[in-house]
């Protein structure tokens, strides 16, 4: 790859499309990385055909490396912080002479295969990464499969890849319930939570151990009612997903879990220690998709895709409300909302938890607001269609990922450097070679 000037990646004013600026917040775009064809070209352009349908991505836990997960093109793509050279591909794509990282498991709780792969093995696939998760302390990275390439209508089993972030080696395959599309990570290390979008169903495994080798499910919860997936061929599995379990977040002492409902609304609880599906709170803005925890441990804040809409409250409020709910679906505590425009996907804080950032589907921004009045800063367009999105440890580079609407766009990954009050540096993208 050709030097880069280091004058000419900090340059601050490179058209409308790389710079837009407010009076508390300016996001520069940087750096695109992907194979897509755009007329607007920015300071640095890295092409990279194996970043194919990005859906995610993220930081490692000493923010020395950045994971983006390709869905259609099957692998977990790593560069180097903020250097940007391409350190590996990490395919998902399994064959017999990979046997050994499956610990000799096909299915979990009983589920049926109801697709038949063309070599016979199950664990024959290539799977689709979605989201990702470092587990509590950062030595793994978890990537959740939509589903086996072979099982077209995501009926099936499908899997969960468990990467060692020191050597980006996958070490173990876990099997888990139909579209995992969501995995989070419980802060005391215990367990992992696998979200099933496909069922409305959660399963939890033991990570205690911290060895890959004896993690082990211990639970599996359902929101409501477990959706029968016979019937679901040949459907779009967006539409026949019953709940469409997605975001979640567990309390800061490990003992709730919260998921989003993003396809019949509101947002469902677990008293973990019990294993006790608590209910549901439902005057959360429609479709909520993804939920983070503010820095303070009890601030929620939610994006909601078809309302358009950011939300926060009290996750005590949650909580007591759902301890309450007896199983049922009731009203809960208030939410103070703003209005972003529909298409509202991934969002995420800064490490201070001043800005919360917004990846918008619809429009193709990247949406800023101030995380406490969530009052708009800004608005950023970005490469059609954004919906992943991540932001450094350090908070002064913010990553989006774009995949695409039937063939238009796509196939990019931009990357911002982020200024507070025209007083913060720009990235320090030194070294890129």
């Amino acid at each position: 790859m050709t030097r880069i000037p280091l004058a000419l990646i900090l340059i601050l004013s490179f058209g409308a499309f790389a710079k837009a600026q407010t009076s508390s917040v300016t996001l520069t775009a940087e750096v695109r990385i992907g194979q897509g064809n755009f007329s607007e070209r920015l300071p640095l352009e890295i092409r990279d055909p194996e970043i194919y349908s990005p859906k995610s991505a993220r930081f490692s836990a000493n923010g020395k490396k950045l994971y983006i997960n390709s869905l259609e093109g099957g692998k977990t793509v790593v560069y180097s912080w903020p250097q940007l050279k391409k350190l590996k591909s990490i395919s998902h794509r399994f064959t017999a002479k990979n046997s050994s990282l499956f610990f000799g498991e096909t299915t979990v709780f009983g589920y049926p295969y109801l697709s038949v792969p063309p070599s016979g093995d199950q664990n024959q696939f290539m799977g689709k990464p979605v989201e990702s998760e470092l587990s509590a302390d950062g030595k793994y990275l978890w990537v959740p499969y939509y589903r086996r390439d072979w099982d077209l209508s995501a009926q099936s089993p499908s899997a969960v890849a468990i990467i060692d972030t020191e050597t980006d080696q996958i070490v173990r395959v876990m099997p888990t319930g139909p579209i995992p599309k969501y995995v989070v990570a419980s802060p005391d290390g215990r367990y992992m939570a696998i979200i099933h979008w496909g069922d409305n169903t959660v399963a939890l495994i033991d990570v205690s151990s911290g060895d890959p080798a004896r993690y082990q499910y211990v639970s599996h919860m359902t929101v409501e009612n477990q959706l029968d997936q016979q019937p679901l061929t040949g459907t779009d599995r967006d539409d026949t997903c019953g709940f469409c379990l997605r975001g979640s977040v567990f309390s800061s002492d490990s003992q709730y879990l919260i998921v989003g409902r993003m396809g019949k609304g509101g947002i469902a609880g677990f008293h973990i220690p019990s294993r006790r599906y608590l209910g549901s709170i439902m005057n959360v803005a429609s479709t909520p998709r993804h939920l983070v925890l503010g820095p303070d441990g009890d601030t929620l804040y939610v994006s909601s895709n078809w309302a358009g809409a950011v939300s926060k409250t009290s996750l005590q409020k949650v909580l007591a409300s759902l301890e309450s709910a007896q199983g049922r679906r009731i009203p809960g505590p208030s939410w103070k909302s703003a209005s972003i425009g529909k298409g509202a996907r991934t969002l995420a804080l800064s490490p201070d938890g001043r800005l919360l950032f917004v990846a918008m589907n619809d429009s193709a921004e990247v949406v800023t607001l101030d995380s406490q009045s969530l009052t708009v800063l800004n608005r950023r367009p970005v490469d059609p269609y954004s919906v992943g999105l991540a932001v450094s440890p350090d908070g002064q580079a913010v990553v989006v990922t774009s995949q695409g609407h039937s063939g238009h766009g796509g196939n990019s990954v931009n990357i911002f450097s982020v200024h507070v009050n025209e007083t913060s540096p720009a990235i320090s993208l030194q070294g890129l070679n």
